[in-house]
């Protein structure tokens, strides 16, 4: 069998391209997917933290880090382009789904659309509960207007899309929808699923109200024997991949 070698550039999906990294290796794919408006220099700590026992594959999404621009930012593109990377790198093996805060939701939806096609799925820090309805997409455009001179800054920082604010604001408000009615798919999750919780307030959020939010897991852990709560660590949801990215290690190693 030819020893796979590292690899990174552009795959092309619809309208776009995508810069991804494949670390090669024999060792078991690991897929990673982003927080909403973040790249994938976030996982660097925790793809050290597990060597060269993995295969490590991470990527840019659409607007973000060295990918490209496009005219769809929508959930569904997410799908699409997960999807189209792991078929341009020739992923055959069954890959850990690693999702930080958008990304993990992304997880549990390709996971629930593919069962056969995933070996387990980890979570950082995100969870079946939004902001919804009009009230709820209100305050998101307005968090988000305030913010639009920051994001020019950010996006160099990979903490931020090329995108305009209500852009921004477009993929969080759908992003909310979709986990506020993910509960039925977590529940019906047959591969295993790992959650990595934060337990501090972030952006946007004050006075417990995100760990408040992490409680709607309880029930769904409590009924499904595939889904369990790996670690709850001090960071908040921001500081989580930097700050504990062990737990988050410790987490994959679980399902190998």
């Amino acid at each position: 069998m030819t020893k796979q070698t590292s690899w990174a550039g552009l795959v092309p999906v619809d309208d776009t391209a995508l810069y991804v990294t494949d670390t090669g290796g024999p060792g078991r794919p690991v897929i990673y997917l982003n927080g909403a408006y973040a790249d994938q220099s976030h996982w660097r700590r925790v793809i050290d933290g597990l060597g060269d026992s993995y295969r490590h594959i991470a990527y840019d999404e659409r607007a973000r880090g060295k990918s490209k621009r496009s005219q769809d930012y929508s959930f569904e593109a997410c799908l699409r382009d997960l999807d189209a990377v792991l078929a341009a790198r020739g992923v055959q093996e069954a890959p850990i789904l690693v999702g930080w805060s958008y990304g993990g939701v992304l997880a549990w939806h390709w996971s629930d659309r593919h069962p056969d096609r995933v070996a387990g799925v980890v979570v950082v820090d995100a969870f079946p509960v939004g902001l919804t309805g009009a009230e709820g997409a209100a305050r998101i455009r307005k968090l988000f207007r305030r913010m639009r001179l920051f994001f020019p800054i950010a996006s160099r920082l990979g903490l931020a899309a090329r995108m305009s604010a209500d852009q921004h604001a477009d993929v969080n408000i759908e992003l909310n929808e979709i986990a506020a009615a993910s509960v039925p798919v977590l529940e019906r999750a047959t591969r295993p699923v790992r959650f990595v919780l934060a337990t501090g307030d972030s952006l946007g959020s004050s006075g417990g109200e995100m760990d408040e939010g992490r409680k709607v897991l309880d029930p769904v852990v409590a009924a499904n024997p595939n889904v369990r709560i790996s670690a709850r660590v001090a960071s908040n949801h921001s500081k989580i991949l930097r700050n504990d990215s062990p737990a988050v290690a410790a987490a994959v190693r679980e399902l190998t």
